[in-house]
């Protein structure tokens, strides 16, 4: 069988760009080689193509001419082996002229390049067979003409019915749009119908949301009132069975009550629950009552709770009702706030104008409790701040601040800058107790106790000498304690001794005039206290601060102690930046006119009244007086109770030595009671602030007033006249003026309690008066200032040591002698004396710490000075 007879060769293969991407199903195999297209939006130009495509199917090419009949010759001898048949006609499986239908396709061109192609072969074929036949005039064979004929035919056949697919397809994706178009309109009318549907069944759950809303505000408004209506009947059943049991409903209000009152935020927290309730049950109600959505009605509600005036603006029964239910409740809401805003407030300053806020301070004083020694306390602390421009004191007591600090505005003095701040409470920690004493002990022990630690030191005044072991041995070195009952005592019996001593310790313990200071000075080592005591001109030395034992103060030392590094000197100065040290002047020491010796001779003293600290007093004063001394106690106690009071306070009276007691019971304000004491035979009269009457100033000074004045009638009436004696503006012939001159005879020390009482006393000068209170706050603040200073004060009024004394002149120097002060105090040293001061012959006041020591002046014998001295 010769090559021709064998099946012709397939057709080429399809190019994939010549289907459509919407193939009918039947080309499903060919489809998965085609790209999708999207459907063309240009249905003009697809009509287009389609025409073009039926155009080149009418213009086909023609039929190849038949192949050349082969001779007999050319077949017997078998130009081709049937081994190697001729390759088929190749063609481009990616031709660019099949790029796609919408090509043009020349069919002519194809035929003739195949034609070309398979000539090109044979010839190549017959050449190389040399044993082959050679044709005649070029014709091929029928054999290769039917081939190919057969090839063509195939070949058209399947072009043909590939384009006649795609025709097809371009009818069916015509169809499709058509269709797709109408199912469009047709779902769009579908989803109308839906939407419709939706929209009425949605409109039905929405009414019935609202008026589920509206149904639940209303239920949960009537829950409250439901459930206290449960409670009051349930309530009146227990109560008929059973009538012990305390009713439910008062066991609630009980409940509500004390959760309002013990916890601080319960009010407030309260009033927003309730705002919030309001807000959310009205947001509720106009969501039920208004188409807008639930925010918009909360919202809504906000503003109708916040501004009542908002509701106007509601349109509509439904919504005006709902709308004026929130503003009424906002009414009441915002009522209750600026109720609790308005209390919180009120008590915000009630507490301010009470004083129970803090206060934060520091370097200043605090005064704790509130006594009669109040108004003078602040005033020596008020002038000894005055060098600082002002400070602060805090006072604190179980008294009402606007009383407080209306009591202090009424006080006659100046406060020089100082700022005086009040609180109200009690420096202790549990119920008040009886005596002063143990108050001042709690009171340290509530100070020793603060956790933060104190930077200062505590002054406390005790009233009983005993007491005063206890509160150092609480308080340990932090306590400084001045008793007020042990210093007046002491200090009244000194000015008995001494008239016009006084005075003198008013202006040492006061911040107006002179008091004691510490400091060092280093320039002074190494010298003398004899040079000391005239290197300053505005202040007098009278003691050494000595470091090697241990920073105990010496009064009065020898005038051979040398000063060592770290030694302190103690002066009285104006004040503590008024005074330094300058180049030693040239003194002469002179010499004394004589060894003059007081002589102690027995004396006779009367007290007038009692006193707490009594068998204190008694044991002062025989230490002080000379053996054979009287001591008349006059007063309104029992006498057979007077010697078992004394011993329950520790007075011993077999261990008195100098004195001799003599009892005399009697009232001090009755004149016959007076009279039958022998008055002109006292040399001291001391008038006590009576024990019953002493926590009334103003009673007891009244009392002490009365006393004197009869004492002082009494002594006029029995003392001889004296014509040529003056006394200021008062003549001899007034009563007042014959009470002066029974006052030279005797003297007379009244102990007063308010300063008020001083000023008659002053102007009438009848009396060598002790301002008890006014003297005790000032060793207050003197100590408060400056704590060494109580040391030198403990032994100033101790029974042994130094204190102060008023000497003649005469002792020093001889009748108009001239001589400066700093003579005097180097003539004093001879008798181991430091003369501090000096008062004229004719001068009402002595002068502490005198200005220009170094200018000599005339003296006179009658004058006096004022030195520290060891008692004798």
């Amino acid at each position: 069988m010769s090559s021709f007879d064998s099946e012709p060769s397939p057709p080429p293969p399809l190019h994939r760009d010549w289907f459509f991407p919407s193939a009918p199903p039947y080309l499903s195999p060919l489809r998965t080689l085609t790209k999708p297209r999207k459907p063309s939006l240009f249905p003009s130009t697809r009509r287009a193509s389609k025409h073009y495509l039926r155009d080149s199917r009418s213009q086909r090419p023609p039929a190849a001419p038949p192949l050349p009949a082969r001779s007999a010759s050319g077949l017997s001898s078998g130009s081709f082996s049937s081994s190697q048949p001729p390759p088929p006609p190749s063609i481009p499986r990616r031709d660019q002229r099949y790029a796609g239908v919408r090509r043009k396709v020349c069919f002519d061109v194809t035929l003739k390049k195949d034609e070309k192609t398979r000539s090109d072969s044979g010839k190549s074929a017959m050449e190389h067979n040399s044993t082959g036949v050679k044709l005649g005039a070029g014709k091929i064979g029928w054999p290769a003409a039917v081939s190919t004929a057969l090839i063509i035919m195939c070949f058209a056949s399947l072009l043909h019915k590939n384009f006649s697919l795609q025709n097809q397809v371009i009818d069916l994706q015509d169809q499709l749009v058509v269709i797709k178009s109408r199912l469009q309109s047709r779902l769009v009318d579908s989803y109308l119908d839906i939407d419709e549907i939706v929209s009425h069944e949605s409109s039905y759950m929405y009414k019935s949301l609202k008026n589920s809303s509206i149904v639940l505000s209303l239920a949960m408004l009537s829950i409250p009132l439901v459930i206290i209506k449960y409670i009051d009947c349930l309530s009146m059943l227990r109560k008929s069975a059973e009538s012990e049991e305390v009713p439910l409903n008062k066991q609630l209000a009980y409940r509500v009550d004390v959760f309002l009152s013990v916890h601080p935020y319960a009010k407030p927290l309260a009033l927003l629950f309730a705002t919030l309730l309001l807000i959310c049950l009205g947001g509720l109600a106009l969501f039920g009552a208004t188409d807008h959505s639930f925010a918009d009605c909360l919202w809504l509600s906000w503003t109708y709770v916040a501004d009542s005036g908002n509701h106007a603006n509601s349109v509509g029964v439904g919504p005006k009702l709902v709308s004026i239910s929130i503003s009424f409740g906002g009414m009441l809401i915002f009522a209750m706030m600026l109720g609790l805003v308005s209390d919180a407030i009120s008590e915000k300053f009630d507490s301010l104008r009470k004083g129970k806020s803090e206060v934060v301070e520091k370097n200043h004083t605090l005064i704790l409790g509130w006594s009669d020694k109040l108004g003078s306390l602040l005033n020596q602390l008020a002038i000894a701040n005055e060098s600082l421009s002002g400070g602060i004191v805090v006072v604190m007591a179980e008294r009402d601040k606007e009383q407080m600090e209306s009591d202090i505005a009424k006080m006659e003095f100046d406060f020089k800058g100082t700022s005086v701040i009040c609180r109200s409470g009690s420096p202790l920690i549990l119920a008040d107790l009886k005596k002063s004493d143990a108050r001042a002990l709690r009171t340290v022990l509530s100070l020793i106790g603060v956790k933060e630690g104190l930077r200062g030191h505590i002054v406390v005044e005790l009233s009983d000498l005993d007491n005063e072991v206890l509160v150092k041995l609480v308080g340990g070195d932090l306590i400084e304690t001045v008793v007020a009952h042990d210093v007046i005592g002491r200090l009244m019996i000194q000015c008995a001794r001494q008239p016009g001593l006084a005075q003198i310790w008013e202006d040492i313990l006061g911040f107006e005039n002179c008091e004691f200071y510490i400091k060092r000075w280093p320039q002074l080592d190494g010298m003398r206290f004899e040079d000391v005591l005239i290197s300053f001109p505005d202040a007098i030395p009278c003691g050494i601060k000595v470091a090697s034992y241990g920073g105990k103060i010496i009064l009065n030392p020898d005038d051979s102690y040398v000063l060592q590094e770290g030694d302190e000197i103690l002066v009285i100065a104006e004040d503590d930046d008024t005074y330094a040290p300058t180049t030693l002047p040239k003194v002469g020491r002179g010499y004394l006119p004589k060894d003059f010796v007081l002589p102690k001779s027995p004396e006779t003293i009367l007290f007038c009244g009692w006193r707490r600290d009594m068998e204190d007093m008694i044991m002062v004063l025989d230490a002080f007086l000379a053996p054979g001394s009287e001591l008349w106690m006059f007063n309104d106690v029992p006498e057979n109770e007077r010697a078992g009071k004394l011993a329950a306070g520790g007075l011993d009276l077999s261990r008195l030595e100098n004195i001799t007691l003599v009892n005399r019971e009697g009232n001090a304000v009755i004149r016959r009671n007076l009279e039958s004491l022998p008055l002109e035979s006292f040399n001291s009269i001391l008038i006590l602030a009576d024990e019953s009457v002493e926590d009334s100033a103003i009673q007891a000074d009244s009392r002490s007033l009365a006393t004197l004045l009869l004492i002082r009638d009494i002594q006029a009436k029995r003392l001889p006249v004296v014509s040529h004696l003056h006394r200021g503006s008062f003549s001899q012939v007034s009563w007042i003026g014959e009470m002066q001159q029974a006052s030279v005879k005797s003297v007379i020390i009244s102990e007063i309690l308010d300063p008020r009482t001083k000023n008659l006393l002053s102007m009438s000068k009848i009396s060598d008066y002790v301002l008890s209170n006014e003297l005790v706050s000032m060793a207050l603040a003197m100590v408060a200032e400056d704590r060494q200073i109580n040391d030198v004060l403990e032994e100033l009024f101790a029974e042994e040591g130094n204190e102060m004394q008023i000497r003649s002149a005469d002792l020093y120097l001889q009748e108009e002698e001239e001589m400066n002060f700093f003579e005097i105090i180097l003539r004093a040293r001879q008798r181991k004396e430091i003369v501090i001061g000096y008062r004229l012959e004719n001068a009402e006041r002595a002068i502490i710490n005198p200005p220009g020591k170094g200018v000599p002046r005339r003296w006179s014998s009658r004058d006096i000075f004022v030195v520290i001295a060891e008692k004798e």
